[in-house]
């Protein structure tokens, strides 16, 4: 991930419920490998041109989230560099 993105998902609630199934102690194993990362790594680019669809999501100005499909060929989406993705923007239902 571009970020380690356990500091947006582990909240202190998450973590509750972690130690409540017996499971925290991997996770924060897991926090202490990925570390502040600002890169894809291999497997990750590798994952992701072989994607044919993905979910983008986004929010908008009062906050309200919003996410859309998109899809096509094996491959449409592509990894431009380590911290960059892009994609073929096919049309679709005009939103």
């Amino acid at each position: 991930m571009a970020e380690n993105f356990t500091q947006y998902a582990f909240t202190d609630s998450v973590k509750n419920v972690q130690e409540e199934y017996g499971t925290r102690h991997s996770y924060e194993k897991m926090e202490e490998r990925s570390g502040d990362r600002y890169v894809l790594t291999w497997q990750e680019k590798a994952f992701i041109e072989k994607r044919d669809s993905f979910y983008m999501a986004s929010g908008s100005e009062n906050g309200w989230p919003y996410v859309q499909f998109r899809g096509g060929p094996k491959g449409f989406l592509k990894v431009l560099d380590d911290t960059t993705l892009g994609f073929a923007d096919f049309r679709g239902n005009g939103q």
